[in-house]
């Protein structure tokens, strides 16, 4: 009994050191505070893009990327057909190529062609996804053995292989004074023509393409306004009809003639004489008259590469949501 005694005794403190340790592991977790988490800053440099953001994105490239071979086979391809980090794939480029131990590849897998209705460029390329890279650690005379070292998505036979690009892009820190109604720079315009993963509507940190290219100027690290007009391109369109009707018409009954000014409906034109008794005025009238409206800015991208016609870019801000079609601009 004593010995069941100091055993449960024993269990009890370890429990409490646990619920201490977990209660300081919560605290310091508090103390740095959730938004440190979700800075668009956060990477594995400093102030720099992480590997996934920047050699995951793909692109959309107008002329053939060369290949320098293509994955063949794997080690262990008795019990499975995609390869992953950590596993050992063949290649059928060797010492015949040029091919040496320590070589990396960049994997990639072109998709297909890319129109968009929101381009006027035409035909903007061959999507291109960015699968990975391997590193060659055997060599021989028509064939090599690689490593894949890191992995975007599982890679599978037939995927090509390329030069590892050099890639180093400076995210801007947390935008804290985004301004929504900001005048235009003047600068280049594009379209948001595609987002990763099949995507329609993009959030913060998340890859999209760009029909802004080399041709127009763009460069890896620019910042670009996402925007679109006051009232366009959203997802749902408010029908042009009035709420209600306007003082011509009679809201009150037959019999009390309670009044015929509905809340809801558009004030009087002004006569000539000054006075409100002719028909509504309606939504339709007022917005043909109006003054141009500041545009609706919706968020900030960071251009992470740049291809002829096209740029992958990050978002790095979002002041609600942003999809297909929403307008960008240089800053």
């Amino acid at each position: 009994m004593r010995n069941r005694h100091f055993f449960c005794r024993g269990a009890q403190i370890i429990a409490l050191l646990g619920a201490c340790s977990l209660g300081a592991i919560a605290q310091t977790t508090e103390s740095r505070g959730l938004d440190s988490l979700l800075l668009p800053a956060q990477g594995a440099n400093s102030n720099g893009a992480n590997y996934k953001e920047l050699h995951c994105g793909g692109y959309i490239r107008q002329t053939p990327l060369p290949s320098l071979g293509q994955i063949v086979g794997g080690e262990e391809e008795q019990d499975q057909n995609t390869y992953t980090q950590g596993d050992y794939i063949y290649l059928n480029a060797g010492a015949d190529k040029g091919v040496r131990v320590g070589q990396e590849f960049a994997v990639i897998r072109p998709r297909g062609t890319v129109k968009s209705k929101f381009s006027r460029k035409g035909s903007l390329g061959t999507y291109v996804q960015e699968v990975g890279q391997l590193r060659v650690v055997s060599v021989k005379d028509k064939v090599s053995v690689a490593v894949v070292a890191t992995s975007c998505e599982t890679m599978l036979l037939g995927d090509l292989l390329t030069d590892v690009p050099a890639r180093n892009v400076t995210l801007p820190l947390a935008v804290t004074n985004f301004d929504r109604f900001a005048e235009p720079s003047g600068k280049a315009t594009g379209r948001i023509v595609l987002a990763r993963d099949a995507q329609e509507l993009a959030v913060r940190n998340q890859i999209v393409y760009i029909d802004l290219g080399a041709e127009d100027n763009v460069r890896t690290g620019d910042r670009l306004t996402i925007f679109r007009p006051v009232g366009k391109n959203d997802i749902t369109n408010v029908r042009e009809g009035e709420v209600s009707r306007g003082a011509t018409g009679d809201f009150g009954s037959d019999h009390f003639k309670g009044g015929k000014f509905g809340n809801m409906a558009q004030r009087s034109k002004e006569s000539s004489s000054g006075v409100y008794n002719g028909n509504a005025i309606n939504t339709s009238d007022v917005k043909a008259a109006r003054p141009k409206l500041p545009r609706k800015n919706v968020g900030e991208m960071v251009i992470l590469n740049v291809q002829e016609r096209t740029a992958t870019a990050m978002i790095t801000v979002t002041a609600q949501e942003i999809h297909t079609g929403d307008y960008v601009e240089i800053k």
